[in-house]
């Protein structure tokens, strides 16, 4: 069942990373600024962020199965309407579609975990299905180039809507979810009480430092995986599309082993909030280097490196799990999850931003770029560290 639940976060991790390799076709066809291409891949970060409070509540009243079933349609539909957009802003409702329709496509697999495997073996779980679920991304890189460059981005849309539907089928055909008995003398919880119950997560001292650092981890790696890393190789250092989607490729090759590594390596609550700081800071020298040396062999090592060090963002999904008392583990992981998106939204927008005002006074928009994902990092490690902790459990 896992598994089954995992196609679906593959395929919303292949949606996410399409702008890397889509991203000078659509320049071409529709004239767009580096600006607008952050807005159409911020776009899908943003509604699949918005929403994961709302699937939140959904698992928690109907099931991860039935969640799933009822969202993921949007996705089908808004993969099919970017394939036959006829302009700019057909594409960006398509991505609101397909962000809306893989809202709980990794939530479901994080809460499925959380209830089915005993909370020791959380971290290495989660660091497989994270792992198995990056399988997503392989199809964006030199599969997705090659179909591009021999017929159109359109094409690529066109799979992925077939892809997401088999992926429907089988969570439909697979996943079945045994009835979980409430305790005597409770009732169920109606949505209203279910949404206000989120409040009380941001009234913990603690909530604030894990959202902060959550909103700028893995918008690092996906602002480069899925939106930069194409147009760097191909303006800076003169790649073909194919090549480029080589480099894309073998960057999440990495990417899905990583998280199990880190999984298995995690040293336990007492150290791991200083792991996750001295790594964040880490990926912020690197992104820095990228942005102020300019050499191909550490934008593609860089790149590589990355997908490496982005396999340490499991331990936040561990830190969440231990953080909060196990009735609040639902509503949590729901509320980090929505950080991350959105900061996923925020910095392909801050980055894009970046880019077009470096390009508009003559500075190369890259080094705008990478010191802008290096600086947004070292914020979010500054307040994870200076922010009340949880006590220890």
């Amino acid at each position: 069942m896992l598994l089954a639940l995992v196609s679906g976060f593959a395929l919303s991790q292949a949606f996410r990373t399409i702008t890397a390799i889509m991203a000078t076709s659509l320049q071409a066809e529709f004239g767009l600024s580096p600006q607008a291409l952050g807005v159409f891949a911020g776009s899908f970060a943003f509604a699949f962020g918005t929403m994961q409070l709302f699937m939140g509540v959904g698992i928690d009243l109907y099931g991860a199965r039935r969640t799933l079933l009822a969202a993921f349609p949007l996705a089908i539909g808004g993969a099919a309407l970017s394939a036959l957009a006829p302009g700019y802003g057909a594409l960006l409702w398509g991505q609101v579609l397909i962000g809306v329709g893989c809202a709980p496509a990794f939530l479901v697999c994080t809460v499925f975990i959380a209830r089915h495997f005993p909370p020791q073996r959380f971290a290495m779980v989660s660091g497989v299905a994270m792992g198995a679920g990056g399988l997503g991304m392989l199809f964006t890189g030199t599969p997705l180039a090659w179909l591009v460059h021999q017929s159109s981005w359109r094409a690529g849309f066109g799979v992925l809507a077939v892809l997401s539907a088999v992926a429907w089928l089988v969570v439909f055909w697979k996943v079945r979810e045994p009835a979980v008995p409430l305790p005597p003398g409770h009732q169920r919880e109606s949505m209203a009480s279910a949404v206000r119950g989120f409040g009380a997560l941001f009234l913990v001292p603690h909530t604030a430092g894990i959202l902060l650092l959550a909103l700028m981890t893995y918008a690092s790696f996906l602002a480069l995986r899925g939106l930069w890393l194409g147009p760097l190789l191909i303006d800076r250092h003169g790649y073909s599309l194919v090549a480029s989607g080589n480099v894309a490729m073998l960057t999440s090759l990495v990417s899905l082993f990583s998280p199990a590594l880190f999984g298995r390596l995690d040293p336990g609550p007492a150290r791991r909030r200083g792991w996750i700081t001295g790594f964040t800071v880490l990926l912020a020298a690197l992104f820095a280097a990228m942005g102020l040396v300019h050499a191909e062999w550490l934008d593609v090592g860089g790149a590589l490196a990355v997908g490496v060090l982005s396999g340490y963002m499991v331990l936040q999904y561990a830190d969440v799990r231990s953080a909060y008392p196990a009735a609040m583990t639902g509503r949590a992981m729901a509320v980090f999850t929505m950080a991350l998106f959105l900061g996923v939204a925020l910095m392909q927008w801050a980055t894009g931003l970046a880019a077009s005002l470096a390009t508009s006074r003559g500075a190369d928009p890259y080094v705008a770029v990478m010191l802008t994902i290096a600086g947004m990092l070292a914020a979010g490690a500054v307040a994870f560290r200076l922010l009340p902790a949880p006590a220890p459990r």
